[in-house]
């Protein structure tokens, strides 16, 4: 939103204006004159004080018979019709004010406070105009204004004139982002960014905008060239290695990526969003180059005080979608190492991806460990049960199995396996009616899921 001033004005400079006397008056006229305007005045001053503004007016009215072209008189008018929201009347008293004195920033200040107060924006910046040379701040609030009504090629010059003489501010930045979003105004600032880095060589921000400029329009071989220019004038430069990491990436340069990607992962710069997708970027690049996998493991250290995502665990279930099963294991192993804390899916999609591999005697083992864990989870009874069957174990996975089922609450497809596994044990017990009996059970849950 625009940006309003507020401005205190003492009672000597109010009634500066009102201190002229005609050279002609009698000595007693001119102290009973001062005595009925100054009477006048404070009563005006007072009733405003208490929101009587029609009151406060009257008064203003017998001081203007006083003096009529006190300028003072029709600022103090103006600002009563703005409070009473009279916009006509206040506009056309801080009008006459200015024509009497069009020195005087305040007066001004008033006409854009009438113009605010009624969305008058477009005249608002011709009054504005009139009050950037008594203050400069107000420069800021033009800006505003341009964004407001469209003017987006005078609000881009307005801000980069800004941030060159008083720096950034988050909210002119923002103004930025949502100008530069419609394409047609990016090659004057990208023509900007370059003139700021020739004239501040150092100046680290303006070689970051100017790679994101050339990123969003994928001019990827300029982004390279920045960012190399970066690197070489800001050897410490974390930003040009985050460019640089994408560009190594795709020319297959592993070995400049896993550097890049390193000094990135290190840096308490940049933001773990950043860094997260520079890390799941090498994971697709290790997977299909195995030579590199050294290099992803070292990188999870970089993550070990993130409390957000347990990152060796997500590239287990990386691995674990592609059915490449020993990974998977390798990263949940890993992850489990790292956290103090038992994780339930971890510890169960590695039951799975040990199930894939036929590993049943470490099935078996955890499966029972985390019974006592989790004493209310059916689905490490049904591990425990299903690696006792295939080890031949079958009284142990009959009574596993049935202690076990009772913690099963509509989960239809657990039920399923369980019956599967009943029937198995009791198959291996050679008690044909019930391993009958739990088969088609198994059937019957089957064919209701159709």
């Amino acid at each position: 939103m625009v940006k309003k001033w507020t401005f205190i004005l003492t009672l000597s400079i109010l009634l500066s204006n009102t201190t002229t006397v005609l050279a002609q008056a009698e000595p007693e006229e001119i102290k009973m004159e001062g005595d009925k305007f100054q009477d006048f005045f404070y009563e005006s001053l007072f009733q405003k004080s208490i929101e009587n503004y029609d009151k406060s007016l009257a008064a203003l009215d017998q001081c203007l018979k006083l003096k009529p072209n006190d300028a003072t008189i029709y600022f103090e008018m103006g600002k009563n019709y703005l409070a009473s929201k009279d916009y006509k009347n206040a506009y056309s008293s801080f009008e006459h004010a200015t024509q009497i004195d069009s020195n005087n920033k305040w007066f001004w200040v008033g006409l854009y406070d009438v113009c605010y107060e009624t969305k008058d924006f477009n005249q608002a910046i011709i009054i504005v105009d009139k009050i950037i040379p008594f203050d400069a701040e107000y420069k800021e609030d033009l800006v505003s204004l341009y964004m407001v009504t469209k003017q987006y090629d005078k609000a881009l010059a307005g801000i980069n004139e800004l941030n060159e003489k008083v720096g950034k501010t988050e909210r002119r930045e923002m103004y930025k982002m949502e100008i530069l979003s419609e394409g047609k105004f990016q090659n004057s600032e990208v023509d900007n960014l370059k003139n700021l880095i020739d004239k501040n060589p150092k100046e680290e921000s303006n070689y970051i905008a100017l790679i994101f400029l050339y990123s969003n329009n994928n001019e990827e071989g300029k982004v390279m060239e920045v960012a190399k220019k970066l690197e070489k004038v800001i050897p410490e430069s974390v930003w040009a290695q985050v460019s640089l990491f994408k560009n190594y990436l795709e020319n297959n340069d592993g070995v400049s990526a896993v550097k890049s990607m390193n000094i990135v992962l290190a840096s308490p710069k940049v933001d773990s969003k950043i860094k997260h997708r520079i890390f799941n970027e090498f994971l697709l690049f290790s997977n299909a180059n195995p030579q590199f996998t050294a290099d992803l493991d070292n990188a999870i250290g970089y993550f070990k005080n993130d409390a957000t995502v347990n990152v060796a665990k997500e590239i287990g279930k990386f691995y674990h979608n592609k059915k490449q099963w020993d990974k998977a294991i390798k990263y949940y192993e890993m992850s489990e190492r790292s956290n103090s804390e038992v994780d339930l899916e971890t510890n169960l999609l590695w039951l799975q991806a040990n199930t894939e591999l036929k590993q049943f005697e470490p099935v078996l083992k955890k499966a029972i460990v985390m019974i006592d864990t989790y004493p209310a989870e059916p689905q490490f009874y049904y591990y425990a049960g299903m690696a006792n069957n295939q080890l031949k174990f079958f009284k142990k996975a009959k009574d596993i199995l049935e202690m076990g089922f009772d913690y099963v609450v509509e989960n239809k497809d657990l039920e399923i396996n369980f019956n599967i596994q009943l029937g198995e044990a009791y198959s291996g017990l050679g008690d044909v009616a019930k391993k009958e009996l739990y088969f088609n059970k198994a059937n019957q849950l089957l064919k209701g899921k159709k």
